[in-house]
């Protein structure tokens, strides 16, 4: 269970997780053995998994964003789902519920990249149907938790 101090060490983490043990330490009022205890704890819980850049994607010359809905024919959907997940210009996959099976979210270099992650992934036998939307502007997205 996450107590008081575990949940204001994440909020510092979500500020900077590049910030050190003991500015941590006196920003919460607490030991520096306090808060690296209380990280390592929620490590080893899995509950933090990794620390990683927000980066900007123009300066890779990532342009487009997408988000890519999928009608999967009966069979291996998590298979193919996962299949799709190995890909690198993707940052998500989701099983979802509702008309459609699977949601994509995935990070192209322009048009022509988008296009040929959407032909190649339609070559696949149990994919039926794909509808394809293109973000106009991001409004906001976030990866942190909030807690």
């Amino acid at each position: 269970m996450i107590d008081d101090l575990d949940q204001k060490i994440i909020r510092v983490l979500n500020e900077n997780a590049r910030k050190s043990y003991r500015e941590m330490a006196k920003q919460l009022d607490v030991s520096v053995t306090a808060v690296i205890n209380r990280i390592k704890k929620l490590e080893k819980a899995d509950v933090i998994k990794g620390y990683i850049p927000v980066v900007n994607r123009d300066y890779f010359g990532i342009k487009l964003t997408a988000l890519i809905a999928l009608r999967l024919a009966q069979g291996n959907l998590l298979e193919t789902q996962k299949q799709i997940a190995r890909d690198s210009r993707i940052a998500a996959v989701y099983d979802i519920t509702g008309e459609w099976d699977s949601l994509v979210l995935g990070y192209f270099k322009d048009r022509k990249d988008l296009n040929d992650f959407i032909k190649s992934l339609l070559t696949k036998n149990n994919i039926d149907r794909s509808i394809t939307h293109i973000v106009l502007n991001v409004v906001k997205e976030e990866r942190q938790i909030l807690v």
